[in-house]
């Protein structure tokens, strides 16, 4: 049903205005004219973009939000639950896995009663990896303790955040508080929208703030203890306390609904109802469904058919009493859910509804259990036909033939199984002998013979051609010089980024060698336990059938800021020193999921959250070393690397392998070009890494069992270069040349000066 916007300019009180925008920018516009103190955040497909436009309009200066870059959804909710103790107001947006890694930490803020607001943009949770929209990360959210609102469009995205903390922040409640939109349907599909014209109005509407008796941790008056040890009976007390708020989210937010209709004119029930009078027949679903299934309801009217449908506002606390009002009169209803709670037949608002329907006594409705839409498939008004057939069946029958199924999906076909295009590579192919590691007993270091390039092109590629990278896309090139140094047979694990999305939509796949994902955050972990499974059955000799020639070597792949989030479990290995090779390749950002900040993106580059504007320059801060940072955990083996410098990473690569067969864990950083998203040319990634080289910014050297050795020094060669000549090659760096950026461009001078420095007396000096 259609919006009356006239009918809104009429009835509401305050001044508004119309745009026209999507569900994510209807997000942040919401949290910027609410100006919240702390937004704490980490990119992930598909609420990242909320974060994008906040970071754009701070860099003009159109709020004062202090944006929090984390290096993993984990740490973004631990700075938003700090920054809540702290007595501000606290924004966040995550998706799907995102919200999952957070997840420990929503209990937490909720029993300890700090208000706060998350956008769950809703995604499907892994695995396989499927980054479009459904509700299975929100099922997940409704044993958290944190009141849940849900958006229909991106009107209701910019209603309800508006509304949300408003509620968190009532002293009758005191909760954080989700609002839950549908990722891609809601979150980047644009619609008109009315907003307040004015903040003014925005502020008046939520408050003043910190709420008066709210407990602090900045009031050196009135220290506080947050969250202290609990035992019974008093932890029973404390839950009974924080269910008791949470029922009376339902009666302040209808309060609070009530004082946005008389300013807007536009009303939010618990219940979205529709035509449901007299229904006979009704389809529970919510979200951006719920509004396609209103147009079936209009047609099933038209012949006849007495249709009703019923969407929440709001799920936490659960509208019992409104969902079995709605339903007295009904004979039968379509609940579709869009996730399964596996095990439970059918997902879980059915069984909340079949709940509702029996504590108040009907037992006369007949209710129909349909999982759909999975993964972002999409929902039609002909697929809202047959949810109501469903429904009409079964009131014609009083009687629910399949009461749990799914619908939409495709029954398996032993036919179309997938077939093997790719023959597993030959072991004598891949073992050249061409490439000689040997050890020197005095000093204890390696000496790798190489033959010329050329000799090594017959060496199979470890990944077919047919990715789907993008034009000019470093990751290949870099990759597959590194592997013609691995001789033999590898097993590969790719942490989630452009490299794992390219190479692996199913039902194909590039990868010729046996390949695992997982996570951003757990690769290191899982690739650990796969190697030390690896030498346990081979020392109990369960191998011996399966045509190993020679020892597995085991490599993990990350980029795309996979050393960010994923670090800790990293450092983990690195320290537990498994047989294994972690190599990065470093593009600079968060390339997978739009070219967001990393902690591995330099000072003052630009990206879509460290925007150039009239207030921001740039990233705000330094690189992160981690090549330094993980020769501190003295493993055996550090290198950086570049395509430019074939014969060197080849060479690097070969000592890797024999470190990660012989002795332990091996780190290595090889820079690669992202043409998209560096704003450079397509065919000239090999020459910017290679200026990034000779500007030494990424200075190529080893550490070997905690000896630093510079392999390649443009100053010996004469071919040091300012920096400014890297950084006039990509759109991303030019406005550092400016000279209204000189400090900044002086900072990072500074800095990569002071990096190469250390670097050269590292070189010099052994123990360092």
């Amino acid at each position: 049903m259609a919006i009356d916007f006239e009918k809104e300019r009429r009835t509401g009180t305050v001044e508004q205005r119309v745009v026209y925008e999507s569900g994510n920018e209807m997000a942040a516009y919401a949290a910027h004219q609410i100006n919240y103190h702390i937004m704490g955040y980490f990119p992930i497909s598909p609420s990242t973009e909320v974060a994008q436009f906040l970071d754009l309009m701070k860099a003009n200066g159109q709020h004062d939000i202090k944006l929090i870059p984390s290096d993993g959804e984990h740490s973004s909710a631990g700075i938003c639950y700090g920054a809540s103790t702290a007595g501000g107001r606290v924004f966040n947006a995550t998706s799907a896995q995102g919200y999952l890694y957070m997840l420990e930490q929503m209990p937490v803020q909720s029993g300890t009663r700090f208000p706060m607001v998350m956008n769950l943009v809703c995604r499907s949770i892994s695995g396989p990896l499927d980054i479009h929209g459904d509700h299975s990360d929100l099922y997940f959210a409704l044993n958290t303790g944190w009141p849940i609102l849900m958006c229909r469009d991106p009107q209701a995205v910019y209603d309800m955040n508006i509304m949300a903390i408003k509620l968190a922040e009532d002293p009758e409640v005191r909760l954080p508080v989700l609002v839950a939109s549908d990722g891609y349907f809601t979150s980047h599909q644009k619609r008109r929208v009315h907003t307040f014209a004015n903040q003014e109005d925005v502020l008046n509407f939520i408050g003043e703030h910190p709420p008066e008796g709210f407990p602090q941790t900045l009031d050196r008056n009135n220290p506080i203890t947050v969250g202290p040890y609990m035992n019974e009976p008093d932890y029973i007390n404390n839950c009974y306390q924080q269910s008791e708020a949470m029922y009376n989210a339902e009666r302040v937010f209808e309060r609070i609904a009530d004082e946005y209709a008389e300013l807007t004119g536009r009303e939010y029930k618990m219940l979205d109802l529709y035509r449901m009078e007299d229904a006979e027949v009704a389809v529970f679903l919510m979200n951006s469904a719920s509004e396609i299934i209103k147009d079936v309801v209009d047609e099933l009217r038209r012949q006849g058919i007495k249709a009703g449908s019923i969407a929440p506002n709001m799920i936490r606390p659960f509208p019992q009493k409104q969902i079995a009002e709605a339903l007295k009169n009904v004979k039968a209803i379509t609940v579709g859910d869009r996730a399964d709670s596996y095990g439970a037949h059918g997902g879980n608002m059915v069984n909340e509804i079949k709940a509702a329907l029996f504590t108040y006594g009907n037992h006369t409705t007949q209710v129909v259990s349909r999982i759909y839409g999975l993964g972002g498939k999409e929902f039609y008004a002909e697929d809202g036909h047959h949810l109501f057939q469903l429904a009409i069946d079964a009131a014609k029958k009083s009687h629910v033939d399949i009461p749990f199924d799914y619908y939409g999906h495709t029954p398996g076909d032993k036919e179309k199984a997938p077939k093997r295009v790719l023959h597993p590579l030959k072991f004598e192919d891949l073992k050249t002998g061409l490439i000689t590691v040997t050890r020197n007993e005095e000093t204890g270091k390696l000496g790798v013979r190489i033959p010329p390039l050329r000799a090594l092109t017959k060496k199979p590629k470890r990944i077919a051609p047919g990715h789907g990278a993008c034009p000019g896309c470093g990751i290949f090139s870099g990759l597959e010089l590194f592997f013609k140094g691995i001789e033999g047979d590898i097993v590969a694990l790719f942490h989630t980024g452009c490299a794992m999305v390219v190479t692996t939509g199913y039902p194909y796949s590039s990868h010729k060698a046996t390949y695992i994902h997982n996570l951003f955050q757990n690769g290191a972990a899982t690739l650990s336990g796969v190697v030390e499974m690896f030498w346990e059955r081979k020392r109990r000799g369960e191998l011996d059938g399966l045509g190993l020639k020679e020892d597995f070597t085991f490599v993990m792949v990350t980029g795309d800021g996979g050393m960010d989030i994923g670090m800790g479990p990293a450092i983990g290995a690195a320290l537990r020193n498994h047989r294994m090779i972690i190599v990065e390749y470093d593009n600079e950002g968060y390339m997978n999921t739009g070219a967001q900040l990393s902690y591995s993106t330099p000072l003052g580059h630009r990206t879509s959250t460290s925007n150039i504007g009239k207030v921001q320059k740039g990233k705000a801060f330094q690189h992160k070393d981690t090549p330094q940072i993980m020769a501190a955990t003295n493993i055996p083996y550090v290198f950086t690397g570049s395509e430019a410098y074939p014969q060197d990473l080849v060479k690097k690569a070969a000592k890797a392998q024999w470190y990660a067969q012989n002795e332990g864990l091996v780190y290595g950083k090889i820079l690669i070009a992202c043409p998209l998203n560096w704003i450079s040319p397509d065919d000239q990634g090999t020459n910017i890494v290679d200026a990034a080289v000779n500007s030494c910014f990424f200075p190529l050297y080893e550490v070997e069992h905690g000896q630093t050795t510079i392999t390649y020094n443009p100053e010996e060669k004469e071919k040091r270069i300012p920096l400014t000549d890297w950084l006039k090659t990509m759109g991303k760096t030019r406005h550092l040349t400016k000279p209204e950026n000189a400090a900044a461009l002086a900072e990072f001078e500074q800095e990569v000066e002071r990096r190469w420095k250390v670097l050269l007396a590292k070189h010099e000096h052994p123990y360092l």
